[in-house]
């Protein structure tokens, strides 16, 4: 790309972020004794560390952001009071709980969080609240190799945070899902068989998810399936399903680019022939508008990480609908047939009574 060659070293960052994960696959099979295994191991061991609940009991689960909200509540079905902790629509890389959090976590069996150094205060406040008895299960570092961690713009490795976002990965929340089954079964085992039937039951769904996804995808070319983002949230799916990732605007320290980073963007995406670019419905991006006036792209401002649509009770309000509502949102932008997803059965295997903060 020698058009690169004189832009910021920051910038170069933001655009050659595919060029530094391209290579790198989110499914590639790694276990706990390769390199990076402790801290893989470490985690499972902690999710698995929770005490076994007395017989008649009810699992008293805590929950960092919706979507994991969401998928725990379908793997629970009912058995088991949730309550989540981040509100929907709070930025959770900077979300600090209340020390009312407190009463919640003196009272849990078990907190679902995403890990990868996402929640750290969380777990912070969890390390003097939460029961001896209790687990805190970091789903994303028990289920990821650390050899298949993502460092990018917005997660440089010299940060020393890489890249939470696993839960946009279809195949990594099914990862996900027999994690939590697993987690449940070992707590609660009189409910053991509604446990296993429930995440059998919904990881046929993410199973669908999966295909609608690499078939929607496929109907566009290879070079239209670009994203330039806001925020840094599809690296694990980019990686998984063949798609580049150009950017993301919002750098590792949250800071908006200056005048000359924006010029040099502009330019990126005049050359890269991207179709659309997309902003975040929770954190709105001028930058990204002005990207869109001055390059005449379609500027899409609704995509969403981690705050479900609608409000809790809506049919939609669901990690399914949120995935089927984002991949839509980009393949129609880009001009592909997103058909696949839009016929998707999005109804949750479970009753969904977990509280969710807003």
């Amino acid at each position: 790309m020698p058009f690169l060659r004189n832009i910021s070293p920051r910038v170069a960052a933001a655009v050659l972020t595919f060029a530094l994960i391209g290579g790198c696959s989110s499914t590639s099979g790694n276990d706990a004794t390769g390199q990076g295994g402790d801290i893989q191991g470490e985690a499972l061991a902690e999710c698995l560390s929770g005490q076994t609940i007395p017989a008649g009991s009810t699992l008293n689960i805590a929950t960092t952001v919706a979507p994991i909200t969401s998928i725990v509540a379908n793997v629970a079905g009912g058995l088991a009071q949730i309550t989540g902790i981040v509100p929907e629509g709070t930025n959770s890389h900077t979300f600090e709980p209340s020390p009312s959090v407190a009463a919640t976590l003196v009272d849990t069996d078990v907190i679902f969080a995403n890990g990868l150094i996402l929640e750290e205060p969380t777990k912070e406040l969890a390390a003097t609240n939460l029961p001896k008895s209790a687990a805190l299960c970091e789903l994303g570092t028990a289920v990821l190799p650390v050899d298949d961690y993502i460092y990018d713009f917005s997660f440089p490795k010299a940060g020393g945070k890489p890249n939470p976002h696993l839960w946009t990965d279809p195949k990594l929340a099914i990862k996900y899902v027999a994690l939590i089954r697993d987690v449940l079964v070992k707590m609660d085992p009189s409910n053991a068989a509604a446990y296993t039937s429930n995440a059998a039951a919904y990881t046929v769904k993410l199973n669908e998810l999966d295909a609608a996804i690499t078939t929607a995808s496929a109907t566009l070319p290879a070079e239209d399936r670009k994203l330039l983002t806001y925020h840094d949230a599809y690296a694990y799916f980019a990686a998984d399903y063949g798609w580049q990732i150009l950017g993301a605007i919002q750098p590792s320290d949250f800071a908006e680019p200056t005048a000359r980073e924006v010029g040099d963007l502009i330019t990126q995406v005049k050359k890269s022939k991207v179709k659309a670019i997309f902003g975040s419905e929770v954190f709105p991006s001028a930058v990204l508008a002005q990207i869109g006036r001055e390059t005449g792209v379609t500027y899409v401002d609704v995509l969403r990480d981690d705050d479900l649509l609608g409000k809790p009770g809506d049919a939609n309000h669901s990690f399914l609908g949120l995935m089927q509502f984002d991949y839509i949102t980009m393949i129609e932008a880009l001009g592909g047939d997103a058909t696949a997803l839009r016929n998707l059965n999005i109804t949750d295997v479970a009753p969904d009574n977990a509280k969710y903060p807003q």
